[in-house]
């Protein structure tokens, strides 16, 4: 599997809190050093590498004289992280300065993915770091991110970056060898899965929940992520962070790295990117058939006449999901209508609809089909 994998540019690796904190919940400083050699010996063999980390609040807990504790209010973890942030950048500038690399924060929000604006701001920045043989070090701006409106773990942050830097290979380390076949702690049995083709159901319920007390996101979140980067067209493999060499390993496409995710073939574009994974539905539209196959197979508008139920208060501009009738999502889009206005027109013809009413209730420009 060497060969081929030898072209990639941009690498993208994501550590995220399990794999850089000690069981005290202090930053491990270990943790670091061997994912920042790492990233020197990738820079040496000519890549271009981001590094998304967790680990504010990890490293802001101690400084503040703050054990780690779950279920603490949000407006404190945001002040921990505040602290944490610039201690756990400290770190990264330290070790990676050890290696004669110059690290640059770059802290991103949710909304920098889904302004168009703001969206190509970011790349222009990380491109410029790259550009200048910095090392971008990538978090979530936890400090004052909307709890509406945030990543909740830096495996999806970590998906859209990659997309956004045009990576050709995204990385998630974390604490386990990749996506086992059961969870190792009840099945004694369980073995990699060395290769995925298509993140489907069986393989969602398989990762199932959360992570450790230390991390917000388990396997469910990295194979999420994953996914997120297939549809880029970006290939994923999902490691233990501790395996020695693993970034080179995952580079030079060695077998038994851990989980590696290929790409489809298509690339989704960052608009519908972002409407599929990086904006919360507001609601649910429920449509009949003959709408279900229009918008998968014809790739067509969704129109009033096909709607049978709504369900949620959006307003216009808001995501929704798509669904049939027995509630299963086949797609998500930005509605043109609101929910009120959507209930008094549902299955309307065309040419029936009152005066100013768009004529779309989802563009098509504005649709994805979700597998």
């Amino acid at each position: 599997m060497t060969g081929a994998n030898h072209r990639h540019g941009v690498v993208v690796a994501k550590i995220g809190s399990s794999s850089i904190t000690t069981e005290a919940g202090e930053v491990d400083l270990a943790a670091i050093e061997k994912l920042c050699a790492e990233v020197a010996e990738l820079r040496r063999a000519g890549k271009r590498v981001v590094i998304v980390t967790s680990g504010a609040i990890a490293a802001g807990l101690p400084a503040l004289g703050m054990a780690p504790a779950p279920g603490r209010d949000a407006s404190t973890l945001q002040a921990v992280s505040a602290v944490g942030q610039s201690r756990l950048m400290r770190v990264y500038d330290d070790v990676l300065a050890r290696h004669g690399l110059v690290g640059g924060q770059v802290l991103l929000a949710p909304l920098d993915f889904m302004v168009r604006q703001q969206y190509l701001h970011a790349r222009s920045t990380l491109d410029r770091l790259l550009e200048l043989g910095a090392v971008p070090v990538v978090n979530e701006n936890d400090a004052i991110a909307d709890d509406e409106i945030r990543f909740g773990d830096n495996d999806r942050l970590a998906a859209l970056v990659a997309h956004l830097v045009r990576a050709d290979l995204l990385v998630l380390l974390t604490d386990t060898p990749g996506l086992l076949t059961a969870d190792p702690r009840l099945d004694a049995g369980a073995s990699l899965i060395e290769e995925i083709l298509e993140v489907d159901h069986e393989l969602e319920r398989m990762a199932g929940g959360a992570g450790t007390v230390r991390g917000s996101g388990g396997m469910a979140s990295k194979l999420a992520a994953a996914k997120i980067a297939a549809w880029s067209g970006v290939q994923a493999v999902i490691a233990s962070s501790r395996r020695p060499g693993v970034l080179v390993d995952a580079v030079e496409g060695r077998a038994g790295v851990g989980t590696v995710v290929r790409p489809k073939p298509k690339r989704l574009p960052a608009r519908k990117l972002w409407i599929a994974f990086a904006v919360g539905a507001a609601g649910t539209i429920i449509v009949d058939e003959g709408a279900r196959t229009a918008v998968v197979e014809r790739n067509v508008s969704l129109l009033p006449a096909g709607v049978v139920g709504v369900q949620g208060s959006f307003a216009a501009d808001e995501a929704v999901e798509v669904a049939t009738p027995d509630g299963t999502v086949f797609a998500k889009g930005l509605a043109r209508i609101g929910a009120t206005a959507l209930r008094g027109v549902a299955g309307m013809r065309t040419a029936d609809l009152p005066d100013g009413v768009p004529h779309e209730v989802i563009h098509r420009d504005d649709l994805v089909v979700l597998p």
